[in-house]
């Protein structure tokens, strides 16, 4: 079962290789405004190479509002090196080996895999389902957004405003509260 992530909380520890940027650790990033963290199925899903397409498209968008971004998957190094290549953005961090134990730590869904995918990729026995969060310097959650299935994701490019607004209103992480209702 997977446990949400409280906003202005600190998210779990987050460690892994990635392809071109040597290890990726959400502790020692230092972004000056937030780390993006984007968890997506894997090689096997032709909706998250389409996404990440858009991502990867909006890079120097992110680094010029201080944002450090990096993509990430259960996927090992050479089927991560594959999607990249499908995305073929050099500024994009593509992490790989998330451990599925790590992925439920960040309240990733996981499903069982099910043979080939529409594009002809066999799925992982198990991997996890896309997510995406906004983490503060100071490692606190200030935006989550968790899916089941790979459908209906938020827009990079909203994102984007959705910062904009954030720092320029110094508007608080929402959905804090844990009190009774």
């Amino acid at each position: 079962m997977t446990t949400p992530l409280l906003p202005r909380l600190p998210v779990p520890a987050l460690q892994v290789p990635t392809l071109a940027h040597g290890t990726f650790d959400l502790a020692t990033d230092a972004p000056s405004t937030f780390s993006v963290v984007v968890f997506y199925r894997g090689l096997h899903c032709p909706i998250c190479a389409k996404y990440l397409l858009e991502l990867g498209r909006l890079m120097a968008d992110y680094e010029q509002r201080g944002v450090k971004v990096v993509a990430l998957s259960s996927d090992g190094q050479e089927r991560a090196q594959l999607m990249a290549d499908k995305v073929n953005s050099p500024s994009l961090r593509f992490g790989y080996n998330l451990p599925l134990a790590t992925a439920r730590e960040w309240g990733l869904y996981t499903s069982a895999g099910r043979g080939q995918t529409s594009i002809g990729i066999e799925e992982p026995a198990v991997f996890s389902e896309p997510a995406v969060y906004l983490v503060r310097p100071d490692g606190s959650l200030y935006y989550g957004a968790v899916q089941t299935m790979p459908f209906a994701r938020p827009h990079f490019d909203e994102l984007l405003s959705a910062i904009d607004f954030a720092v320029a209103k110094d508007y608080p992480a929402r959905g804090e509260y844990t009190g009774s209702v």
